[in-house]
């Protein structure tokens, strides 16, 4: 792995362990600015009826930009994986519609979120579900052992995305439905601007051109791939986002801010592999 890549795994882990402590402790919600998260992010796209009957924690460690289980098409007996699953909320709703006969993975490489995770499991009382430290990177899983993949703003973190997509294709079964919900450019970005580290744990710099990531998924073998952006983000929208974020000396804020003024939209992604 690069340097630069390494650089980026280290920086996300560190954010979002410092997210689920914080979760733990009660000292932050699924909105605070203690957990970097802003408008367009949070549990703010799951229904009273979902979150009703789910721990407290697992719905404050909610940082995703949609909901990936109102995407995907889950049906009983089916075999689902959440790639970085964070405090688990997508697990266990999608245990309850995967049903007995069904099985659901989380994964996730932050131990603190995997920990915070089976603390959740356990206090929902869901049996069908097991939570796997490691990277979406490397999928702990066997060559076509899944139906359905899942995955709440996580692919924009991640430092090399074919890999991620090659992985995902791996696992998944013949007919597999990849189902998620991430963070897009609608434009590029000069690369100054859009390689800026202090933005990639916020889901921002990391994201991908809209045209970029179809291509990424047709060349790891998905078909019919599509992508709907459901919400733009505006400067005032990016401010709030980078809201305590220090950027490095020499860059103009005002111009990452001009930049980046309607270029970030939440969307969700679709694919699959063929039969």
């Amino acid at each position: 792995m690069s340097e630069k890549n390494e650089s980026i795994r280290v920086a996300v882990r560190d954010r979002y362990a410092s997210a689920a402590l914080s979760v733990s402790a009660g000292a932050a919600s699924c909105c605070s600015p203690d957990l970097g998260v802003g408008e367009g992010f949070g549990a703010g796209f799951y229904s009273v009826d979902q979150t009703g009957e789910l721990p407290a924690a697992a719905v404050l460690a909610s940082l995703g930009c949609g909901n990936p289980t109102a995407l995907a098409t889950l049906l009983e007996g089916e075999t689902v994986l959440d790639l970085g699953s964070g405090g688990g909320i997508d697990v266990l709703l999608s245990a309850r519609r995967v049903g007995p006969t069904g099985y659901v993975y989380g994964l996730d490489m932050t131990p603190e979120m995997v920990e915070l995770a089976r603390q959740n499991q356990a206090e929902a009382g869901v049996t069908n579900a097991e939570f796997l430290l490691g990277t979406i990177e490397e999928i702990p899983l066997p060559d076509e052992s899944v139906d359905v993949i899942i995955s709440n703003c996580v692919i924009n973190l991640a430092a090399d995305k074919d890999v991620v997509l090659r992985e995902a294709w791996r696992v998944l079964r013949p007919g597999g439905q990849l189902a998620i919900s991430d963070v897009v450019l609608q434009r590029a970005l000069p690369e100054d601007v859009r390689g800026l580290m202090v933005l990639w744990t916020g889901c921002i710099a990391g994201a991908l051109v809209v045209e970029d990531y179809l291509a990424k998924l047709n060349v790891a073998g998905f078909v019919d791939a599509s992508i709907t952006p459901t919400l733009v983000h505006d400067r005032d929208a990016i401010e709030r986002l980078a809201t305590g974020v220090v950027f490095p000396e020499g860059v103009d804020a005002q111009r990452v801010y001009r930049e980046y003024d309607g270029a970030v939209a939440n969307a969700f992604i679709r694919g699959s592999r063929p039969r």
